[in-house]
């Protein structure tokens, strides 16, 4: 910032767009840094802020969740603001947030999830595993999707940590997920649920799994559900022979080939893996999801040097009436805001904003998180994603000029937020919905009881306000 002495500087003020991880990190690192002074507004479309350490980590991972006492820490600090229920595009623009802050921070991640590109895809039955994780994480937008659960056998199409998750929460008990934070309307409907049989299907074998040790080795310690794994599908070609030296694949493979040696149970419940093999066709059954076409494939190395599925021309049909694809996420456009289409990504440098992919920078705003690149890593990668970022908003601050007396305070949002939503949610308020998770789920032995309708979650901050 300039050293002019006949100025006098002030904080830079930063908009952040997306309270999830990727902008809590960011946040951290601006105003903890001693080179600035920064102050920092989190704008979030949900009155909720944490993004998918809330919406998007299973509900029987609590642990994992623990960083929000990071995040809880950021919303404490005397240069932070929270504003939930804002919507970006509608309660506040790019114009807007440009004009009235030094520099701006898109941390939206990646919202939508990837299709197979498959006849039958739309058939009812036929859902993105993205929707069914937010729909048992209580998200807003979700909490009225209606899973037909009534099926024996349901299948999940890919072998990240997503397709893992999914498939635990159908065949995991409904007595332990009443002991976690998963949405009451989720677990009311996965009591009721007749799945007996979860199918995860992988495209390639199982050394380019992308699943971690750890979740692969939770599946045997559900009670009820046997695991199942073909052994001739755990026969390594040469070049995923290679791929065995990787600690974590070859932990994977003595996992995989230990529920392979088990012999047949009864349990009530089961878990079949399936590698080398794609869905090509999704069946009709009275118009919803009857039956998954599979095409056998092979492992052919590109001349990029990576190992592609190719189809063999083998097929058979596995009966299923729920369908859920985990195949990736991907990021969606901001309004007014560059976006390659091609990646799923806002142009960027370093985290610089660049006006198109091959373009000039945007002067004074950044990306971070998934937006910025891609869907990989998990919550913690995000953390080093944010260091790289925060530096190129530092170093770029240290070339502007921020001089107290200028045109917009930091006061001046509140207008706008006020006019045109006057919902808008603060860190205060969060807190009281917070409390008032927490003290529901205390009677019932749970970490929390979520509310997940957004005009719940408003009349209870209001009522502790007036209480």
């Amino acid at each position: 910032m300039s050293d002019d002495s006949e100025t006098t500087a002030r904080p830079l003020r930063i908009a952040v767009v997306g309270a999830g991880p990727a902008g809590f990190f960011a946040t951290d690192a601006l105003v903890k840094d001693t080179s600035i002074e920064a102050s920092v507004d989190l704008f979030e479309r949900w009155p909720t802020p944490y993004g998918l350490v809330r919406e998007g980590v299973a509900p029987d991972h609590q642990s994992i969740k623990g960083v929000t006492r990071i995040f809880d820490r950021v919303l404490q600090h005397p240069r932070v603001r929270y504003f939930g229920n804002v919507c970006f595009g509608e309660d506040v623009t790019r114009q807007d947030l440009t004009e009235l802050y030094d520099q701006v921070l898109y941390a939206v991640g990646a919202q939508t999830d990837r299709r197979m590109g498959i006849p039958g895809e739309d058939l009812a039955g036929s859902w993105p595993a993205t929707e069914f994780v937010r729909w048992y994480n209580g998200q807003p937008e979700c909490a009225d999707l209606a899973f037909d659960l009534s099926v024996e056998r349901a299948v999940v199409v890919g072998n990240g940590n997503v397709a893992v998750d999914v498939a635990r929460i159908l065949l995991t008990d409904p007595d332990v997920l009443a002991l976690s934070d998963i949405a009451d309307h989720a677990l009311e409907a996965l009591r009721q649920s007749q799945v007996r049989e979860v199918v995860m299907l992988g495209r390639r074998g199982p050394a380019q799994a992308k699943f971690t040790n750890v979740e692969l080795k939770e599946f045997g310690t559900l009670d009820g559900v046997d695991v199942d794994v073909a052994p001739e599908e755990l026969e390594l070609d040469l070049d995923s022979a290679g791929a065995a030296g990787d600690r974590r694949v070859a932990r994977n493979l003595e996992i995989l080939r230990d529920y392979a040696a088990r012999e047949p149970a009864t349990a009530p419940r089961r878990l079949r893996f399936r590698f080398h093999v794609s869905p090509v066709e999704l069946l009709s059954a009275d118009d919803s999801v009857g039956a998954v076409r599979l095409e056998r494939n092979r492992l052919v190395r590109g001349s990029d040097g990576y190992l592609n599925a190719e189809g063999t021309g083998e097929y058979e049909t596995l009966e299923a009436g729920l369908v859920l694809r985990s195949v990736g996420y991907r990021g969606v456009a901001l309004p007014d805001v560059p976006f390659d289409d091609s990646r799923g990504v806002i142009p960027n440098r370093l985290g610089r904003l660049l006006t198109s992919p091959d373009g000039e920078q945007a002067p004074g705003e950044y990306a971070v998180g998934w937006i910025k690149r891609g869907p990989s890593g998990v919550i913690g990668t995000n953390k080093a994603c944010a260091v790289e970022t925060v530096a190129s908003m530092i170093e770029d601050a240290e070339q502007m000029p921020v001089e107290s007396g200028g045109a917009v305070g930091p006061d001046a949002i509140l207008a706008v937020l006020s006019e045109r939503c006057p919902d808008y949610v603060t860190a205060d308020d969060w807190r009281r919905l917070d409390e008032a998770e927490t003290e529901r789920g205390k009677s019932e032995g749970r970490p929390r009881v979520k509310v997940v309708r957004v005009d719940e979650m408003l009349n209870l901050m209001r009522k502790r306000v007036e209480g």
